[in-house]
């Protein structure tokens, strides 16, 4: 019997000790924004969709790109200014939420993707939308839902932007733990996708440790792995080298090196020595607000800034390309 009470007792100080650590990488949840759509937008609530919706100026049938938040959910003002300089450039746009706004999931775990679907069979019926020309642009966690979802619809998506992305299907976030979940991010047809585990945490490293150790078991969990291989559209992956929430350019590398093994699609890497998990978006000059915040999460203000302010334009052309 003592032996079990101390088995026990050794368990739970693994968990305690566990979500302790977790709670200290990610002590408080962002707060949710739900940004309203502006004078050139418009609110959808419908359909289980809740997005802000934002139609090319023209009036014309033309391309169109679904953008995706990231961790923080809701409709974020951060996402929302994308939205308004892709609409300024000629793109339809919806920003979606998908977990952490009305009627949604409280938390990144198990989101469906069915969610994704919708907005994409939604958007192709617009009077706005060439339905042979939508692309998707989703940053972080909006980049590995972005991928997925492209592998998963591939006949709706004609091309992938995704910024700070990952290479593999992770467990998900819940801000009631500090962002600590072992459920897995994403659910399709009722059923939990695969998802790869967090690694060993690593106080030196930070929360980076947490995702550069579970991709060390990446061999054992093979199924967890995103299939870019299912997709025709070209992908373009904007990654900072100096990332410390997770290592996006060696698993934006990943995605290279399997689209390339596997006969799948062009991949392209826009990879910043500077810069961090901030290196993508629209530009943010010196002097703004958000400026200084912007090496937050690795690199310095100065390399995230250049990073974005290099990597947009090319963003924006890589969408005219593709889908123009």
């Amino acid at each position: 019997m003592r032996k079990f009470i101390k088995i026990l007792v050794i368990i739970l100080l693994f968990f305690a000790i566990t979500i302790v650590g977790l709670l200290i990488w990610q002590p408080l949840a962002p707060p949710v924004q739900v940004a309203e759509p502006g004078a050139t937008g418009l609110r959808i609530d419908e359909a289980d969709i809740f997005a802000n919706y934002y139609p090319n100026p023209n009036g014309n049938k033309g391309a169109t790109i679904l953008v995706l938040g990231g961790s923080e959910g809701g409709l974020g003002l951060s996402t929302k200014r994308t939205a308004l300089v892709l609409q300024s450039e000629g793109f339809s746009v919806l920003q979606l939420a998908y977990h952490r706004a009305p009627h949604q999931p409280k938390n990144l775990e198990l989101v469906p993707i069915e969610a994704f679907e919708r907005a994409l069979d939604w958007l192709k019926l617009q009077s706005n939308v060439d339905p042979e020309k939508i692309g998707v642009f989703g940053i972080s966690k909006g980049a590995e839902a972005a991928l997925l979802v492209s592998t998963i619809r591939p006949n709706d998506i004609k091309a992938v932007a995704a910024g700070a992305p990952s290479s593999v299907m992770w467990t998900g976030v819940n801000w009631s733990y500090g962002g600590a979940s072992f459920k897995p991010s994403w659910s399709y047809g009722g059923e939990a996708l695969p998802a790869l585990r967090t690694g060993q945490y690593d106080h030196s490293l930070g929360i980076l440790s947490l995702y550069a150790n579970g991709l060390k078991n990446l061999e054992a969990y093979p199924d967890t792995i995103i299939s870019v291989e299912r997709t025709s559209a070209p992908i373009l992956l904007v990654c900072g080298e100096a990332d410390t929430l997770w290592p996006s350019c060696p698993m934006s590398r990943q995605i290279q090196n399997r689209a390339e093994a596997k006969g799948g699609p062009l991949v392209n890497i826009l990879a910043y020595e500077n810069a961090g998990h901030s290196s993508v978006g629209t530009p943010i000059a010196r002097g703004e607000i958000r400026y200084e915040k912007l090496g937050s999460l690795g690199g310095t203000a100065e390399g995230n800034a250049y990073a974005r302010s290099d990597s947009w334009p090319k963003l924006v052309d890589f969408f005219r390309e593709n889908l123009n």
